[in-house]
């Protein structure tokens, strides 16, 4: 009975420690931000809203919902391209709704 205790409570150590070493990667690191709607389709860094996974899944350049890891305070002061429409585009701390594919 020992022996299943401590294999059961060796599993749950090993279960935990393994949860958060998935989520580390999505933290931010120090000195680094998320900045919504700047990267290029396929080089976000993580989840890009519904029907991606994780980093590489953004289907458009500049989609809303995608992120990228910028230096801290350079988010909404990096240069995009105007869109089709002729408005402007600027990065945001959070999920932005343009671009984003159907």
């Amino acid at each position: 009975m020992t022996a299943m205790k401590t294999t059961l409570g060796l599993g749950a150590t090993l279960a935990c420690a393994l949860t958060v070493m998935a989520a580390a990667p999505a933290q931010a690191q120090d000195g680094m931000e998320k900045c919504f709607g700047v990267a290029l389709a396929g080089q976000n860094d993580c989840a890009a809203g519904p029907g991606t996974t994780c980093a590489g899944t953004s289907k458009v350049d500049y989609q809303g919902n995608a992120w990228k890891m910028v230096p801290a305070g350079t988010c909404a002061e990096i240069e995009l391209p105007a869109a089709a429409d002729g408005t402007d585009r600027a990065g945001a701390l959070e999920a932005l709704t343009r671009d984003v594919p159907a």
